[in-house]
């Protein structure tokens, strides 16, 4: 083989020799190229692999730790906080976690089931296994872990086992004002109370919508104090043990706005562990329970008879005999059997008299009457748990006589304090409200019911009967209460039960201008000693007084003793 160059002279290369050269130098060309196509490609890889790692921890930094604690599965939504008048919280949302698995990766089911359960003792095995083998990406194991859980839990190293932050709705006060606040559900949603209030106003289209973001809600703030609420929650327990009584209730309701300043219910629940919540006991009695009041509601017969004009406060009437009709006698308690006047109708609590008032106004009269101050109707206010009243279907003379003292007509205590309110105002109904609101506004939904004149001289009859009638156990010097008694027969099997009775009394202060109505309920209370009896001049009018005693300079009102043995003076 011949090469040839530029030069002066032929060269002759050796054919043999020529040969093995080429070849030699081709080899390690191609070797060389081949290492560094390979160095190249693994230095590409492993930049390659290092630099996705990397990217996937600078994105991981940057996302929310929340987002990224699970799979992707229903986050619950967050609520606004619940404060007072005063704005102290109520009701807030917390952290909380809670547990799941990925059953695709759960390699042994009755391993993890048995060590979830030194920390769990209440799982249910069988439902848990049927999870674990489902075959599926998430299911939830456990909600709302409490902080200890969740350190043991991740201490077993469990794989295919993990936690989400999620939110929940946590109390400070417990069961203080349960009844008024109500619940939510597991996902955080409000099921009960003004929660479910809140979410009826748009809360709830905001969570589906994903818009209901922590930092955008502003708090709700309700009308009640919680001090207040504090004291009234109190002193009704206080009250259940002392008269040995199934239940309790109260309400503090400011005449001027129409404000729930305070409202309780006994037996009730800590919404934080609402286990019992649901129990029949537990009803929100206040205004989801519907009731014979008893003599409480001889304070609207009075005002009906006044506000007729047919009656004035020098009228009297017969109360010599009981009252025959049909099958019904209606006889008084502690009757005196002679003519009463309307003051003496009111403090003697006369049924003989308060009966003889209505028949004055006539049937379709009475009845109107209660419809006009909302006795009749169901309540119009923010809480959803609200009753239905009762009332015969077609109202005759003797539904007309028993209604007059209390029976035959079941209302809420709530609405009976409402119509309390416009007795004591100057006659203006107005609905209740659990949030702020302004005399003014107060002003706009108002309706006027009475005449002004009627609701001073109720004024006059309900001060008389705290310093001369059934309600003197009521009193609290400097503070002018004024009130009427209620004992109500419980009805057992169809009839009148002698020895259990539904007791309430119906006050309000300061009567020389009253701003506040006080209800208390006390169902099926006992004598507080042998001998002693159990009507409501001796357990509800005392309850009223501790709570007035105690909530009344946090409600401003100014104890004043320059009015006490003064005499009130009515137009006769």
């Amino acid at each position: 083989m011949k090469l040839g160059w530029r030069s002066s002279a032929p060269v002759t290369v050796p054919a043999s020799a020529s040969s093995g050269a080429i070849v030699v130098d081709a080899a390690k060309l191609s070797t060389g190229g081949r290492t560094r196509n390979r160095v190249l490609l693994t230095m590409a890889l492993f930049f390659s692999v290092y630099g996705a790692i990397g990217g996937r921890l600078v994105y991981l930094g940057l996302q929310d730790p929340e987002a990224s604690s699970g799979p992707v599965s229903r986050v619950t939504a967050s609520r606004p906080d619940i404060v007072d008048r005063n704005g102290e919280v109520l009701a807030t949302d917390i952290k909380t976690a809670s547990l799941f698995a990925e059953p695709r990766r759960i390699v042994d089911a009755d391993e993890v089931i048995e060590k979830l359960s030194t920390v769990l003792p209440d799982l249910d095995a069988e439902q848990t296994y049927h999870k674990l083998k489902s075959g599926t990406g998430f299911v939830w194991l456990k909600r709302q872990l409490s902080p200890r859980q969740q350190g043991a839990i991740m201490q077993l190293g469990l794989p295919g086992i993990g936690f989400r932050t999620e939110k929940r709705r946590f109390y400070p006060g417990g069961a203080t004002a349960s009844h008024i606040l109500g619940l939510t559900n597991i996902d955080n949603q409000g099921i009960a109370g003004l929660e479910k209030y809140i979410d009826d106003q748009g809360l709830a289209d905001l969570q589906a919508s994903g818009l209901a973001v922590a930092e955008d809600l502003k708090p709700v703030r309700l009308s009640i104090d919680i001090r207040v609420q504090h004291i009234v929650h109190d002193e009704l327990a206080r009250s259940m043990e002392k008269y040995h009584a199934i239940a309790a209730g109260a309400v503090i309701l400011n005449v001027k706005t129409g404000e729930v300043m305070a409202m309780a219910s006994l037996p009730d629940f800590d919404p934080n562990n609402p286990v019992n919540a649901l129990d029949k006991d537990r009803l929100n009695r206040m205004s989801a329970g519907v009731f014979e009041m008893g003599s409480t509601i001889k304070s609207f017969t009075t005002a009906m008879a006044l506000d007729s004009g047919k009656v004035t406060m020098a009228s009297t009437f017969d109360a010599t005999r009981p009252i025959t009709i049909g099958r019904q006698t209606i006889r008084d308690f502690h009757g005196k059997g002679r003519v009463l006047s309307v003051p003496e109708v009111f403090i003697y609590s006369s049924n003989i008299g308060s009966a003889r008032e209505a028949d004055v106004v006539g049937i379709e009269g009475h009845r109107e009457f209660l419809k006009r101050l909302g006795l009749l109707d169901r309540l119009q206010t923010e809480l959803p748990e609200v009753a239905r009243p009762t009332e015969p279907k077609v109202w005759k003379k003797v539904h007309s006589i028993t209604i007059a003292f209390g029976h035959g007509m079941s209302t809420t205590p709530l609405q009976t304090a409402v119509g309390a309110a416009a007795l004591m105002n100057g006659g203006r109904l107005m609905p209740p409200t659990f949030l702020p609101r302004t005399e003014d506004e107060a002003a706009i939904v108002a309706t006027q019911v009475l005449n002004p004149k009627t609701s001073e001289d109720m004024r006059y009859l309900y001060r008389l009967n705290a310093e001369k009638g059934s309600g003197k156990r009521a009193e609290v010097p400097g503070y002018r209460v004024g009130g009427k008694t209620g004992t109500a027969e419980k009805v057992v099997n169809g009839r009148y039960s002698s020895d259990k009775r539904f007791n309430a009394f119906l006050a309000a202060f300061p009567m020389d201008d009253p701003q506040y109505v006080v209800l208390t309920i006390i169902d099926e209370p006992k004598p507080e000693k042998p001998g002693m009896g159990a009507t409501s001049g001796l357990n509800a009018a005392p309850t009223v007084a501790n709570i007035i005693r105690r909530a009344a300079p946090l409600l401003g009102v100014k104890p004043e003793f320059g009015h006490e043995g003064k005499p009130l003076l009515v137009s006769y």
